[in-house]
Parts: structure tokens; sequence; C-alpha cells
């Protein structure tokens, strides 16, 4: 794996449904280095804390395999590396064979897999198509979130490499799929073994008990 490119991005207000709205999903393409740290990237900004960025989503990858799939999908030829959000686009990240609480360097920073990207409608109005939420979920690929275990920096060109794999076989696909796929077979033993899993974010162990209906002080 390698870095194609390393994509930052400002806060932006655009109008959606005729509603101004600040978001830092648009992401563009830099040729210098990037400084990781255990929040964020410097120089790229979330507009909405709660539901980006922080401590499980400090650093969002997508894979540049994955283009080809969307220009056809979304009939646009020109999207470009940062279309989805993403600060890197890594070649042949395949999110069925990165497992939640792997640690993968990218650069000098070591980072650990944290949890599946949940689109949310601000994907929409970067893609410009109401549909790629529902057509990106149906597809199971969703880019991989990190949290940040060695700060570091990262450019274009760097090697991407899996320095230790987690010992189970929750994938990140599998994971989401399991969550999201009606007809996923046995979908709740995969959802009770993520629960089992310190490396998942807080946010997936919130969604996953509220799915089941597993109460609290039970699980």
């Amino acid at each position: 794996m390698k870095i194609i490119s390393t994509n930052i991005s400002k806060i932006k207000t655009v109008v959606y449904n005729g509603k101004e709205v600040k978001t830092g999903i648009f992401k563009t393409p830099t040729n210098e280095p990037v400084v990781i740290e255990k929040l964020n990237i410097i120089g790229d900004e979330q507009a909405d804390l709660v539901n980006h960025g922080g401590v499980d989503k400090a650093v969002y990858a997508f894979s540049h395999n994955h283009y080809d799939y969307w220009k056809q999908t979304l009939e646009n030829d020109d999207l470009a590396v940062g279309a989805f959000g993403e600060n890197f686009t890594i070649s042949n990240l395949d999110e069925a064979n990165i497992h939640i609480g792997d640690h993968i360097r990218i650069g000098t920073a070591l980072l650990e897999v944290s949890q599946p990207r949940v689109p949310c409608f601000k994907l929409a109005i970067a893609l410009n198509n109401k549909n790629s939420l529902k057509l990106f979920t149906q597809h199971y690929c969703t880019g991989v979130y990190f949290r940040v275990l060695e700060q570091g920096i990262a450019k274009t060109g760097d090697s991407v490499v899996i320095e230790k794999k987690a010992s189970h076989d929750i994938s990140v696909k599998k994971l989401f799929q399991a969550f999201f796929d009606k007809k996923y077979p046995d979908y709740e033993s995969v959802l009770l073994a993520a629960l089992e899993l310190p490396e998942l974010a807080l946010e997936w162990h919130t969604k996953i008990k509220k799915k089941l209906c597993i109460k609290n002080e039970l699980s």
C-alpha cells in the first residue's frame, strides 16, 4: 500500500436544501508533508466536532482502487482524490483485509484501526448526488478511520504498512456489512464479537448495543 494523495481542507460554508452548512469535507491534495497529531491532522479542519475528528476519528483513509467504481456509478469521470473527504487516498487499501485494532504505519505515524465510516448528508453535498449515501452504504467499502498511537509525518508516496494484525476476523467491511446488510448471515454473532473488541470505537459500541437492544448494565 502507498499514499497516492494527502488531502486536507479548511471549513467552508455551502447552501444545502436552502440552509447554510459548514463543512470540512471538501478535501484537496497538498504537496507538503502533513503532521498527524492525536486528534487530527494539522491544517485540516472539521466543522462538526461531535461527529468528525477526535480520538477515534483522527484520520480517515479511502482506497484509490475504489475511484473507478465510483466514477462509473456516479457517472462522473472528473471525480478527484479527496472527493470522499479522506485525509489519505491509499492504493490497495482493502476493507475486507483491514481489521479493527490493526496497527498501520503511515509515514512515521503509527495508527490503529478504530471503526468503519458511516456516511452523513455531507457526503451527498461533496459528491453532488442525493443518492450517494444509499449507494455508499450498500457498497460496504467505507474507508477506514484511525486513532493515533504515535504522532508523525506523512506525505504522498510514503509506504503504508500493517505492522500488527489483530487476532480476530472482524474486518472493517465485515463489521459494516453485518450492521447494515439485512441479509447478512448470522449478523448478530459478528456484532456481538465486535462488542468484545476494546479497540472498537465507543461510537460503534453504542450503535451495536442499540441495534441488538442490549442494555448497558448487561453489556
